[in-house]
């Protein structure tokens, strides 16, 4: 079959000519193949999910009622352009009384369709061609995806265990400095389970100050930290002053599939990110920023959900340990990142986390993520479905019997 007239057409971002032949697949992709064969092979094995990424629970009942409410009321039918006032009043009592972090509604903050929506689109406030975004990975790449597409250039930070998990800023060469514009950080880190320290992002704004860069600090897990009170990049001194805070109502609310975060912080920033995103959207649905609103003000959520998954995450990390793993509980996140096994004992070697990962998924029906962008490392998300702790006691036993069986090399 020949191609079609506008295959020659596609933009050199995403593949120019060659679009749509390669025969690489994305590793979230491989999984799900994998996920799908071995459900085909062994149906009669449950699928223990560590894959997940996104929140098992549904949003707060009382969430969902004022949802419900709002969904028929005409006044909220219009477009939201860059949010209601009501919503960015809400952020504002939340990150006072979180945080307490003073912010100004209708200047220091905006809302968002998702945290990944206005990390997309910080590259077209700031990203000329030839311009660099700086990176840590391994991480979430869309920043990273939309500074190529403007003509920028990535420059990787790795997250490493003798780093502590914080990006090396002073060994960035000089001339990767020069050119920056943009530093994208993200805690608490997701994969890593890092948490930030308030010394470290003291040296995030001294660097940002010293090469005359833009920080963008992704907290879409801020509300799911274990090892200390949450921690937000606006609390450190100077902060306001180079960079905004991108928030989520999913992680910390449940609000999955909801659709809406926030950005604040500088005023000129989030003015800037507001008037690309006029270009691009015309704001969340106002009834689900009034449920936000209820959500926001409700202070047993965000608590009640960390509950839930630091009492999974002890849980994972005993189970795991007895079976060979290195790890520990996370300081944040529901992500436990560990370093991957290197093969088993009777003789198989895995090269990289995707061949373990893939060995987990088609030989024991064990879900796994892989990374090997800074070391060989396995993450394991503990947003697995379980109705009661007694379901999730009966999941973790039968990891720990299939991972027995199989004998683990380190």
């Amino acid at each position: 079959m020949s191609d079609p007239y506008f295959q020659k057409l596609f933009a050199e971002r995403i593949g120019g000519a060659g679009y749509g032949k390669g025969t690489e697949i994305y590793k979230f992709e491989k999984i799900k193949r994998a996920k799908r064969k071995t459900l085909a092979e062994h149906p009669e094995r449950r699928l223990i999910d560590f894959g997940i990424g996104e929140n098992d629970g549904m949003a707060d009942e009382s969430v969902r009622r004022v949802m419900a409410e709002e969904i028929s009321k005409p006044a909220n039918r219009g477009y939201a352009d860059n949010g209601i006032v009501e919503f960015k009043e809400a952020v504002a009592r939340f990150m006072a009384w979180q945080f307490d972090v003073a912010l100004e509604p209708d200047q220091e903050i905006n809302h968002c369709i998702g945290s990944k929506t206005a990390l997309a689109m910080f590259p077209a406030v700031l990203v000329n061609p030839g311009d660099v975004t700086l990176m840590t990975v391994p991480g979430y790449p869309v920043g990273g995806t939309h500074t190529k597409y403007y003509g920028g250039e990535v420059y990787r930070l790795p997250l490493l265990p003798e780093n502590d998990f914080f990006p090396d800023l002073d060994a960035i060469p000089e001339e990767i400095r020069r050119r920056a514009k943009l530093l994208v950080i993200n805690y608490p880190n997701s994969p890593t389970g890092k948490t930030a320290t308030p010394e470290f992002f003291g040296r995030v704004v001294r660097f940002a100050k010293e090469n005359e860069v833009v920080v963008v600090q992704d907290a879409a897990h801020a509300m799911l930290s274990y090892e200390r009170p949450p921690l937000s990049f606006l609390q450190v001194p100077g902060a306001r002053d180079v960079g905004v805070e991108v928030h989520s109502m999913s992680k910390g609310w449940n609000m999955i599939g909801w659709r809406l975060g926030w950005v604040c912080g500088n005023r000129r920033l989030v003015r800037a990110l507001a008037d690309v995103k006029d270009n691009c959207d015309s704001g969340q649905f106002i009834a689900i920023q009034r449920a936000a609103v209820a959500a926001l003000d409700n202070h047993d959520i965000p608590q009640l959900t960390r509950d839930k998954y630091h009492r999974r995450l002890v849980k994972l990390v005993d189970v795991l340990g007895r079976s060979g793993f290195d790890c520990r509980v996370p300081g944040g996140t529901y992500f436990l990142y560990t370093p991957s096994p290197k093969g088993t004992a009777d003789g198989r070697v895995f090269d990289t986390a995707e061949a373990a990962s893939q060995y987990l998924i088609a030989e024991q029906s064990i879900c796994t993520v892989p990374w090997d962008d800074a070391g060989s490392f396995l993450r394991l998300s503990v947003t697995y479905e379980a109705a009661d702790e007694a379901a999730e006691d009966a999941l973790m036993a039968a990891t720990e019997a299939r991972l027995k069986d199989i004998r683990l090399v380190f």
